[in-house]
């Protein structure tokens, strides 16, 4: 009876303990069976997906940013903390091994008035081991384990966040590189019409009013140059930060026209789960919440702790050194806290709870990220058919004006009021492909990089 009540204690105090509740139903979610856009696919994702736009110097930028951008080495330093950390807590389930050696050399007088120097020395080894009877120790290391994952996935969504941010922004390094080109290309139009609008003046062929809207032509295209060049520079100073360079000139690989428009990969919904590391960021978050759940749970029930210790005392007054020992335990069990360790289990279960609805939106938004580039990237390219045959029209509508002008049947605002449309149908073919060329690389991060990682 004897050795049986202390297990019928720790039975009664386990009994106790508060119901660890599941995970609510409202935080569940299911993948939908399709993409609502369907497009055609070409497979998975290269992990090198950036290299199917066919420039070289693009991959090359982003293998820079990923290897030097200062957000990724400070999320990586996070990940290493949180190793340590997981070793600290690993390390509570095991015992603790420590050796004390004090020592001390006296001088005393004795009764007789005579002085006496002694030496003494008490070396100790000690042992103290808890026993993780109930899980709490061994929940603490799951939560540390769980939350170095979490890290870990975040680090990857860094860098697939950085990879997609240095492409995109290359390509939008080379739209604005087009722009710049084709308004240098409109400034000499313009110039060679300012300069024979100039002699037909001066020779009393035309009025100066046709003069003057020439001019102000060449100087409204002229105006849109200095502009596109701040533009490049902010571009490639951006670049250059994402690369963890100071500001400098970025290289070009091919033009903007050469760059190709990859394929959209067959990812089915189910899998997209399995492939964004923000999904597996937010499945190792609540992962860690149940862990330290469980941690709060055994905090109601008792904690055993075993203590031995061993040893000798050594003195200049004995004769042979005294051996010493000792073996112990303890049982601490909570009886009464004043709330704070249900308030503890509340808050943890509070967070599990927060954790499943985080996890819920994650997943969430990731279906909508990719359905919301699918679209793009469909309607995109229904719109560049409807630009491009809108610039047929307007070439020909400047044709027809220039002749008539010629012709004399017509003046010169609607040759003006031409090029203007034709300048801005192009201006806007250029940005429509940057646009979809960019869309790409959103979808690539959406679905979540390549097949062996970001």
């Amino acid at each position: 009876m004897r050795a049986a009540a202390p297990i019928l204690l720790l039975a009664l105090l386990a009994g106790c303990a508060p119901t660890i509740s599941p995970r609510p139903e409202a935080s569940q979610v299911a993948p939908p069976a399709a993409w609502r856009t369907v497009l055609a696919s070409d497979g998975p994702i290269e992990r090198q997906w950036w290299a199917r736009f066919g420039d070289p110097q693009l991959s090359a930028l982003v293998e820079q940013a990923r290897a030097n951008n200062s957000d990724l080495a400070i999320a990586a330093a996070r990940v290493a903390e949180a190793r340590a950390q997981e070793r600290v807590a690993r390390s509570l389930l095991l015992p603790t091994l420590s050796a004390s050696a004090p020592g001390a050399e006296a001088r005393s007088v004795n009764a007789f008035g005579q002085p006496s120097e002694s030496f003494s020395a008490q070396p100790t080894f000690q042992a103290a081991y808890e026993v993780d009877l109930f899980g709490a120790n061994a929940a603490r290391r799951d939560a540390a384990r769980a939350s170095a994952a979490a890290l870990a996935a975040a680090h990857e969504s860094a860098t697939l966040s950085v990879s997609a941010a240095a492409a995109s922004g290359y390509i939008a390094l080379l739209a604005l590189d087009e722009r710049r080109e084709l308004l240098k290309e409109t400034l000499a139009q313009r110039s060679e019409a300012l300069r024979i609008a100039r002699d037909r003046a001066e020779a009393g062929y035309t009025s100066q009013l046709e003069l003057r809207q020439s001019e102000a032509e060449y100087r409204a295209t002229e105006q849109q140059i200095p502009a596109i060049e701040a533009a490049i520079k902010r571009q490639e100073n951006a670049l250059s930060l994402l690369v963890g360079d100071t500001p400098h000139a970025v290289a070009r690989g091919a033009n903007f026209d050469a760059l190709l428009t990859p394929a959209v990969p067959g990812v089915l919904p189910s899998e997209l789960v399995r492939r964004r590391p923000d999904i597996a960021q937010a499945e190792f978050s609540l992962a860690a919440t149940d862990a330290n759940l469980r941690a709060a749970r055994a905090q109601f029930l008792p904690q055993i702790r075993l203590q031995a210790s061993a040893g000798a005392t050594i003195s200049s007054l004995l004769n042979d050194p005294i051996s010493i020992w000792s073996i112990g335990g303890s049982i601490l069990a909570p009886i009464f806290s004043g709330g704070r360790l249900e308030g503890q289990f509340d808050a943890a279960t509070a967070q599990r709870d927060q954790a499943a609805f985080a996890y819920r939106k994650t997943v969430l938004t990731a279906f909508r990220e990719v359905e919301d580039q699918l679209a793009l990237i469909d309607r995109l390219g229904a719109q560049e058919q409807a630009l491009l045959a809108q610039r047929t029209a307007v070439a020909d509508v400047l044709r027809h004006a220039t002749n008539r002008y010629r012709a004399g049947y017509s003046p010169y605002l609607e040759q003006i009021d031409a090029q203007r449309a034709l300048l801005s149908v192009d201006l806007a073919l250029i940005q429509l492909r940057a646009d979809r060329l960019t869309a790409y690389v959103s979808l690539y991060q959406a679905l979540g990089g390549g097949v062996d990682g970001a």
